[in-house]
């Protein structure tokens, strides 16, 4: 007999690192290889097989509900290990899918690529780091019966996270929860719902440079996926509520005054173009609108590590 982790209580959580970097694809084509981030403190490789390529934002969705029953677990006082048995009934309520139809096959490929893909990090968890490559999960059972037409009918999902994941729920203990309204968005948003989630904390804002946000989210490698990804921050900046929980601005920082970011209003207007390498992203906690800091006032977000304000 199955004896179930799930369902699942409670708000969704997850692992800070896994928010603050990038480790899946963001779009659902076969990736191969991630682009390598090496910011000269923190290095990560991800490589993924021809068959199933690198785990995506979609599959990553499994690894949050995973955390999730870590956490409650641990929350109840019980021993947390590294199996967990659940129903996919539950996963799909947790991440707003629809069951049934080729729902199930989708799991299971989701599965496999979690456990296919390799990555490579010097980011240590429990005090603990690995030179080799590691895989999201090491081990998956869908477990099933047959019904009286011989069709099989899932039971359980068993799955046996890697050691590296388990370090950082288990000791590290960096866990932030999640508003609803995640599941609701699309990739690219996920991402800088992650990183404003992680990084804001208590802070009521904070800046990042475009091309270092670009390498955060994991957005391409190419000589033009700047000028892109600038295109789609500007589109997102437009619109009334980006982001749960958060607002998003994007800065000229020799003009602030085009996005209504005031640093002085006296000063004149900069002749000249800005390089795309200059402009900065403008993240702040949203929830009371009437109190949006400075653009001038918050930190500048450095490579490495987090910022030293911890969020509940």
């Amino acid at each position: 007999m199955d004896l179930f982790d799930s369902p699942m209580g409670g708000r969704v959580k997850n692992d800070r690192t896994l928010m603050v970097w990038s480790f899946f694809g963001l779009g659902r084509q076969k990736t191969q290889r991630l682009p390598t981030y090496d910011d000269g403190t923190v290095r990560i490789e991800v490589y993924g097989t021809p068959e199933h390529g690198v785990a995506n934002m979609w599959d990553k969705e499994i690894l949050i509900y995973l955390v999730s029953l870590m956490q409650d677990k641990a929350n109840r006082g019980e021993v947390v290990g590294t199996e967990m048995t659940f129903t996919a009934a539950d996963l799909f309520r947790v991440v707003k899918r629809e069951p049934g139809g080729s729902a199930y096959e989708r799991l299971e490929e989701s599965l496999m690529r979690l456990k296919s893909t390799q990555v490579k990090t010097n980011i240590e968890t429990g005090g603990e780091g690995e030179d080799s490559g590691f895989s999201w999960i090491s081990e998956y059972k869908m477990r099933y019966a047959r019904n009286r037409k011989g069709e099989k009918v899932l039971r359980a999902v068993k799955v046996t996270v890697c050691s590296w994941l388990y370090r950082a729920v288990v000791k590290d203990g960096r866990i932030l929860t999640y508003d609803s309204r995640y599941f609701d968005l699309g990739p690219l948003e996920k991402r800088l719902y992650e990183i404003a989630r992680a990084h804001c904390g208590k802070q009521r804002g904070f800046k990042m440079g475009l091309e270092k946000l670009r390498r955060r989210v994991g957005y391409g490698q190419g000589p033009e996926d700047l000028k892109y990804f600038k295109r789609d921050i500007l589109a997102l900046a437009k619109k009334k509520s980006p982001l749960p929980e958060y607002g998003v601005m994007l800065v000229d920082p020799r003009d602030p005054r085009r996005l209504g970011v005031l640093v002085d209003p006296k000063a004149p207007t900069p002749r000249g173009r800005t390089a795309l390498r200059d402009w900065r992203v403008f993240f702040f906690n949203a929830l009371e609108l009437s109190r949006i800091p400075a653009y001038a006032a918050v930190p500048e977000l450095d490579d490495g590590g987090f910022p030293e304000s911890e969020t509940p």
